[in-house]
């Protein structure tokens, strides 16, 4: 499960099937298309899917339900991305009060945590629209939302054409007036700050500061550990093949990826990280 079709998961689940396929000759493991991490996490849980990518604030208790949570590796950061058309004249989160903005899709961690921020802020009146990545950035493109929030990997590709079509600007939550960064990761522990460097989408745009949240490559404790051990070997053989594709993939590093708090790592994957020495 990769989340929605315009996003990095879905760039780097396809690649990671495909390479899963050659690595391990079985055949391709089907890449399925949800709304975003919370809605793969419940699929897993069900057992309607072996495999997903889940963020670290979509996961309320990894030992909830019959199926536990476990982590394969920590994979990339998601920036929190506040895209705004440059002639709205949106400068803060305040500027959002009675402005069309695209929150997300309904089940997705790009929804959950835009309703923390606009709560963290103290925001209201703002106008919502549940569109997908691709749907927000034709809204945009046409006038008809003012702004969306997007929870990925950089770059995103579609925001980087986007701009090449409508003048935009992401918003820098680092110099907010309403604190929000200081309450967002006093509440919520697995946030932090990251900066989107200069140049990210605009050759002349400056650095912003935003949250960031780590993301996984999950499963659950019914997999093997014979199975799991060698799909994170797996993981980690295919990670150039994998920023061919997306240079959020750079992100991928085995002495990090250990670190899943609060999903506990799969033994398997125990098992492939004490053999490699890390």
């Amino acid at each position: 499960m990769t989340g929605s079709s315009d996003g990095v998961y879905y760039q780097l689940g396809t690649e990671l099937a495909t390479a899963w396929a050659g690595q391990l000759d079985i055949d391709r493991p089907k890449v399925v298309e949800t709304a975003g991490g919370p809605a793969d996490i419940q699929r897993l849980r069900a057992g309607t899917a072996d495999i997903g990518f889940g963020p670290a604030d979509a996961v309320t208790d990894p030992d909830q339900g019959q199926r536990k949570l476990r982590a394969l590796a920590r994979i990339y950061d998601d920036y929190i991305q506040i895209v705004v058309r440059d002639d709205r004249h949106i400068d803060s989160l305040a500027d959002l009060a009675n402005k069309h903005v695209s929150v997300g899709p309904a089940d997705s961690q790009t929804q959950l945590v835009t309703n923390r921020i606009l709560r963290a802020a103290n925001v209201q009146g703002v106008l919502p629209v549940q569109d997908s990545l691709n749907e927000s950035i034709a809204a945009l493109r046409a006038g008809t939302i003012d702004a969306f929030f997007w929870s990925g990997g950089l770059p995103t590709e579609s925001i980087a054409n986007l701009d090449k079509s409508v003048t935009v600007k992401l918003l820098d939550l680092g110099g907010d007036p309403s604190g929000v960064l200081t309450t967002m990761l006093t509440t919520y522990p697995w946030y932090s700050t990251a900066v989107v460097p200069a140049g990210t989408y605009q050759v002349n745009s400056k650095p912003v500061t935003t949250l960031v949240v780590p993301n996984f490559l999950l499963v659950t404790d019914r997999m093997s550990n014979d199975v799991a051990e060698a799909l994170v070997r797996g993981l980690f053989n295919a990670t150039g093949q994998l920023a061919g594709v997306n240079s959020a993939a750079l992100a991928i590093d085995i002495h990090t990826a250990i670190y899943t708090d609060p999903v506990p790592l799969h033994p398997g994957a125990a098992a492939y990280y004490r053999s490699a020495k890390v």
